[in-house]
């Protein structure tokens, strides 16, 4: 298949990762590139060039920045790449189009375009976002929910076509039998106030370890005010890594942290930390409790430190084998390549049985034997 990602613009799709839906896009496209398909990604111009990039902006050019009539000329620059790259994409011998960003323009323009297109919506609604799905008038764009929460939280704008689980590479983030003999706890992803750094710092000092902190500070204010005065000898950030060196930091921590204070849509960091068999202990938010179960994690109540540090401690006993299992029974990115492959075929017939039939074919993309959904799958071996 010829098939074009669109992604974000804000960052990069390039190691190392600004955050999950960076690493999402990226390993998206070079699995489909292993697989025999022709990708081309429309992203940002320091993005990864191997996956066959397309630039249609630079990340500086749209990154928030402080005054406002800054950020008009952002949001135009954004606005107006997008647009071109819709106009442009008419003309393109693409069999599918996989909307990757967070952008209204892509899923409104949708109908203009000759080739069916996949939206995943990777976030709960907001406002411009919805008004984009709202004002998307196509037959032949199909709507994916990275979880069952996602899908729920965009049920009353448009009812999602798919639950299609993100994935990781397992082999990237490899099984680590043994923490190391340093006793530590590890807390990862970008630093934001949403992402609640400030409460596993607290947390990790109730359980009584040492706190290891990796990621980009994306919220200088916040890593200012808030994180940085809480540092110490037991709560360390070092920095943001590359890959290698962040799956072996995750794999050596006795447990991970997760203190997200909003509905984490997904969750990669949680998938990753099991597939290195560590233990989770997070925050009962969003998707986190479609990943963890009993037998690799804890759940914590949202926002309550002490909460989170029985949660801690609690998962220091867990078997990191079980950790690692649940990874690979629900977290394969194979899996979730699978499903999306099944999804462009689904569309791509749909679309050619519309034009040699010469009339509206309803859109929904139904097959005979649908994939089952990964979140739905496992719960059907929960309760059967």
């Amino acid at each position: 298949m010829r098939i074009g990602i669109i992604a974000h613009l804000k960052h990069p799709i390039a190691e190392p990762f600004a955050g999950g839906l960076e690493m999402h896009t990226h390993l998206l496209a070079r699995a489909l590139r292993q697989r025999g398909h022709a990708v081309t990604i429309f992203a940002s111009s320091r993005s990864e060039t191997s996956l066959g990039l397309e630039a249609i902006c630079s990340e500086t050019a749209i990154a928030s920045v402080g005054t406002a009539e800054a950020t008009d000329i952002a949001f135009f620059q954004e606005h107006h790449a997008y647009l071109s790259l819709m106009n442009g994409l008419r003309h393109r011998p693409f069999d599918i189009i996989h909307n990757n960003s967070l952008h209204y323009l892509p899923v409104t323009m949708a109908d203009s375009l000759p080739m069916p297109m996949v939206t995943t919506l990777h976030t709960p609604p907001f406002c411009w976002l919805e008004s984009g799905i709202r004002l998307c008038s196509a037959n032949n764009n199909a709507l994916v929910g990275v979880s069952q929460s996602v899908a729920n939280l965009w049920a009353h704008v448009q009812p999602v076509d798919a639950v299609i689980l993100n994935g990781i590479d397992l082999e990237k983030f490899a099984f680590h039998a043994d923490p190391d003999p340093d006793d530590y706890l590890v807390w990862y992803g970008r630093i934001v106030a949403e992402k609640g750094l400030h409460l596993a710092i607290a947390a990790a000092r109730q359980i009584g370890l040492p706190l290891r902190i990796a990621g980009p500070i994306l919220d200088e204010a916040y890593f200012r005010d808030v994180v940085a005065p809480m540092l110490g000898k037991d709560a360390i950030h070092v920095g943001h890594l590359a890959h290698n060196e962040l799956a072996r930091l995750v794999g050596g921590a006795r447990a991970f942290l997760c203190t997200p204070l909003w509905d984490e849509p997904y969750g990669l960091v949680v998938a990753e930390a099991l597939a290195c068999g560590v233990p989770v202990a997070a925050f009962a938010r969003g998707a986190i409790p479609e990943i963890v179960n009993d037998s690799c994690g804890v759940l914590a109540k949202p926002d309550d430190v002490r909460s989170l540090a029985e949660a801690g401690r609690a998962a220091l006993s867990l078997d990191r084998h079980a950790c690692r299992t649940r990874a690979e029974e629900i977290c394969d990115a194979r899996r979730m390549v699978d499903s999306y492959e099944n999804l462009y075929r689904r569309m791509i017939r749909s679309a050619a049985h519309n034009d040699s039939s010469g009339h509206d074919v309803p859109s929904r993309f139904a097959s005979p034997n649908p994939p089952i959904p990964f979140v739905q799958a496992e719960r059907s071996r929960a309760h059967g």
